[in-house]
């Protein structure tokens, strides 16, 4: 793989520079730091992507993609976490999204693709449950067959913006008498305005709201909402994860942050010397900027590798096992430079710049970012399955 950019490469790069940043405006960045309009703001810099024709740059053309080259994709992305600019929501357009123009059927690719790609539905998973986490397979929400529907009886946890949703994707058990555990799962689109369903709201330690538990209570479910096979779900669930655990490692998200922490860094001072020029500090940095250098290239791989047609295999593990323990490394540096400011939890004045827009910053990263090496797959389970498909213990 080549690792320098063509003439074309570096037009194509000073284009997404230049329109994301006239287009991600100050009024869409206020918003999305908003929780109370954060969706609102996503959507709207979504819908400026979807008129430009670059919402879905992973997607196939003939589904509405971009047909950019891995190397472009590539670019878009580095351009974007430059500028600061927030990831999309990721359920519709890199989990639920593949999944249905893989696997689904032509009346659901018509109804449902269209609506992910406008941002007329807003998706949420429905995978982990308070008995099934990291042991996915161990899920007990049952659908139990009743005529033209579904009956859907259990609940799911840890559902990030769930309150938000139009949709949820779900695993359900729709068969336990079958030998494995992964056998007898069904891979189900429900309609979050259906009666039986209640969200109830978890706070994190951040003091934020973005996780639920969502309940289903004698939900009704067309089968007409069933991807693929009936029981026949653990396939496309494995899809979807490959597709998500890419998403997770965020290479070039850390590659701003930690951009971030050096800037900071040089102009915190300790013993009359910059933080920066802390020989200790610099190892830290150095260590984990090598890291990401490794990540990069195993992100690059994994990108050509779905250019030609493929999907995400076991290296989406190790982008996630990674990719997380980068991101955790970067808060912590982050924590370090930020010092009181970062533990204290009242808010700062805004002429106080590294009190407010990095000490918050960097405290509530710290806090959320402690489950990264959790969700999506816990690392532990991560590296059973790198043993597993690639050193075949």
């Amino acid at each position: 793989m080549h690792t320098h950019l063509s003439h074309e490469d570096l037009s194509f790069k000073a284009e997404v520079h230049n329109f994301l940043k006239e287009s991600f405006t100050d009024e869409m960045a206020d918003k999305v730091k908003n929780a109370a309009t954060y969706k609102e703001g996503i959507i709207e810099w979504q819908k400026v992507l979807f008129h430009k024709g670059w919402i879905a740059p992973s997607w196939p053309t003939e589904y509405g993609g971009t047909g950019w080259t891995d190397t472009q994709k590539f670019i878009f992305d580095n351009e974007r976490a430059s500028l600061g600019i927030p990831f999309l929501n990721p359920f519709g357009l890199k989990m639920v999204g593949p999944v249905i123009y893989t696997f689904g059927s032509e009346d659901q690719k018509k109804f449902f693709l269209p609506r992910i790609l406008s941002s007329e539905d807003w998706w949420c998973q429905g995978y982990s449950e308070p008995g099934a986490g990291s042991d996915l397979a161990a899920l007990k929400t049952k659908a139990v067959r009743d005529g033209d529907d579904y009956v859907v009886n259990g609940a799911k946890i840890w559902t990030t913006n769930a309150q938000l949703a139009d949709w949820i994707f779900c695993l359900v058990r729709t068969n336990s008498e079958l030998e494995k555990q992964q056998q007898g799962i069904t891979f189900l689109l429900i309609d979050m305005k259906t009666p039986g369903i209640k969200v109830n709201p978890i706070i994190t330690i951040d003091g934020r709201h973005s996780l639920n538990e969502v309940e289903f209570k004698d939900v009704r479910v067309p089968i007409g909402n069933c991807i693929g096979e009936e029981d026949k779900g653990w396939t496309y669930a494995k899809a979807l994860l490959a597709h998500e655990r890419t998403a997770i490692a965020g290479v070039a998200d850390c590659n701003r942050e930690l951009g971030l922490v050096k800037e900071y860094a040089s102009r915190e001072f300790e013993g009359g010397e910059p933080l920066l020029q802390d020989p200790n500090f610099q190892r830290r940095v150095a260590e984990i900027e090598a890291e990401l250098m490794a990540l990069e290239y195993t992100e690059l791989r994994v990108l050509a590798s779905v250019a030609a047609g493929g999907s995400p295999g076991a290296e989406s593990s190790i982008l996630k096992i990674k990719g997380t323990e980068c991101q955790q490394a970067i808060q912590t540096l982050m924590m370090d430079v930020a010092g009181v400011y970062g533990s204290a939890l009242g808010d700062y004045s805004d002429s106080d710049e590294l009190g407010h827009d990095f000490g918050i910053g960097s405290r509530v990263k710290y806090m959320y970012g402690r489950a990264a090496t959790i969700y999506g797959g816990s690392n532990e389970v991560q590296k059973n399955i790198i043993a597993k498909a690639i050193l075949g213990l």
